[in-house]
């Protein structure tokens, strides 16, 4: 039964990826509310809550394979409660009264939460790992382009020339900064909740404070200050971050996709054999893998507001806040996953049309070095009047749709201040690159700098990376 392209087994390859699915799907997420469930018991009972006796019970039934995930649906249209008819169904796998002890004195949100702490861990390793990988492969391609050049635009038009490379290195030091916004949020991450009803550990004797350092001790969790239950801005600020990722991605793939359309043909995805464009224009050739980081992102986006929403709770628990996460977080993380995919690919394979760039800056008839002739004329008649002088000698150029040089060397004015020689050296595009090459060097210095450090700490997660 499935609604969501996310989870279409014809479509969901575009919209998740393999490690993300394995955190959300419902089989490994029951699974792990089982083991923390069974962690909850292990703990219950080394604090005398529980007798040790029936740990090995409960052990033995948090156990997927024992379970009816069809009888699990049914019971949930039964009771209306999300873990009652799971706690029964374990209850019956128990031998005598075992059963009896399962889930005591703990509430939904007790497993729930402290399941999304661990997952979003997860999700933490395979993020920074998979930005760490295209910053990688985008400091190749900048070093590769480092004097590219290319046309800069602003407001979608013309602007001055710079390198591809400048332009890649941007995007690498947007990579960079949610490393480092990753490892910063990772010190408010994997906090654990325990906290019963109204989250004052009320149901635990006495012993709540010891039995959260036991319990959280067993899942590789932190101990909370207090109870979060209605507190869900750590969530939130995850999620808003992996909204700014894939932000960044969109923009990638959005210069991308429009620096590929025929007319301009400055880069190409790579297309892969037997990919088809249109089912009625068979000419096409879509750029398949930038449009959709476009497409995954306004989704995620449009989750994270939603999140934001969660902040806003009422007294002690707001079912409406917390169980809008469970529509929000899984689906939010598989489709970053999917975009963090796509971008690796896109960055690994882009090709980069060099003559075309050079052709697009040369279509421009040398109106791209007006700035270079308006400040060599500042410094003889003024930097205002030279701006005036080449806004109106730009105008007419367009107008006649000539050549700016040809419009300067007849000027009578401009050529009383500058030689035949001095425009040309102005008009050669090597020498209006400004700082471009220069700051690419300066960002591969830094990257290559801040990345001995982020392999460390990615060493701590992949070993094996």
């Amino acid at each position: 039964m499935s609604v969501n392209m996310i989870d279409s087994e014809i479509y969901g390859s575009m919209w998740g990826s393999d490690e993300m699915y394995a955190i959300f799907d419902e089989v490994p997420r029951t699974q792990a509310w089982l083991e923390i469930i069974s962690a909850l018991a292990e703990a219950q009972a080394e604090v005398d809550l529980i007798p040790f006796e029936a740990t090995e019970e409960i052990r033995r039934a948090c156990d997927i394979n024992k379970l009816d995930m069809d009888l699990l649906r049914k019971r949930y249209n039964e009771s209306g409660h999300s873990m009652h008819g799971l706690i029964q169904e374990l209850k019956k796998i128990c031998k005598g009264s075992t059963g009896e002890w399962i889930y005591y004195g703990a509430t939904v949100q007790d497993v729930t939460d402290t399941w999304i702490s661990i997952s979003l861990l997860k999700v933490w390793e395979i993020v920074f790992r998979d930005l760490w990988k295209i910053e990688q492969k985008l400091l190749v391609l900048a070093v590769k382009h480092r004097t590219t050049p290319m046309l800069g635009r602003t407001h979608g038009q013309p602007g001055l020339p710079i390198t591809f490379g400048f332009k890649v290195a941007i995007w690498i030091r947007e990579i960079h900064r949610h490393l480092e916004r990753m490892k910063d949020i990772h010190k408010r991450m994997g906090v654990g909740q325990l906290a019963g009803g109204v989250g004052s550990l009320s149901a635990f004797a006495g012993r709540g404070i010891e039995l959260q350092s036991i319990f959280f001790k067993k899942l590789g969790l932190r101990i909370p200050d207090i109870s979060w239950i209605s507190s869900r801005d750590s969530q939130a600020e995850f999620i808003q971050l992996l909204s700014m990722i894939s932000s960044t991605f969109d923009k990638v793939g959005h210069e991308i996709y429009t620096l590929q359309r025929p007319e301009i043909n400055e880069l190409n995805e790579i297309v892969k054999k037997g990919a088809i464009g249109s089912i009625t224009m068979p000419h096409k050739s879509n750029p398949e893998l930038s449009e959709h980081l476009g497409t995954l992102a306004r989704l995620i986006r449009h989750n994270t507001n939603c999140l934001n929403e969660n902040l806003v709770h009422e007294h002690e628990r707001d079912g409406r806040s917390w169980k809008s996460e469970w529509g929000l977080i899984g689906p939010t993380c598989v489709m970053a996953g999917a975009q963090l995919q796509l971008g690796y690919a896109l960055c690994s394979s882009l090709q980069v049309n060099s003559e075309n760039m050079i052709k697009n800056i040369e279509s421009t008839n040398g109106h791209i070095y007006s700035e270079g002739v308006m400040l060599s004329l500042a410094g003889k008649i003024g930097k205002q009047t030279a701006h005036d002088l080449m806004y109106e000698i730009s105008k007419t150029a367009n107008k006649k749709n000539r050549s700016l040089k040809s419009c300067l060397v007849n000027n009578e004015t401009v050529m009383k201040h500058l030689t035949k020689n001095d425009i040309d050296v102005i008009f050669d595009y090597e020498k209006q690159l400004g700082l471009c090459p220069e700051f690419v060097d300066r960002v591969v210095q830094l990257s290559h700098q801040s990345r001995e450090g982020n392999k460390r700490f990615l060493k701590d997660y992949f070993p094996n990376e």
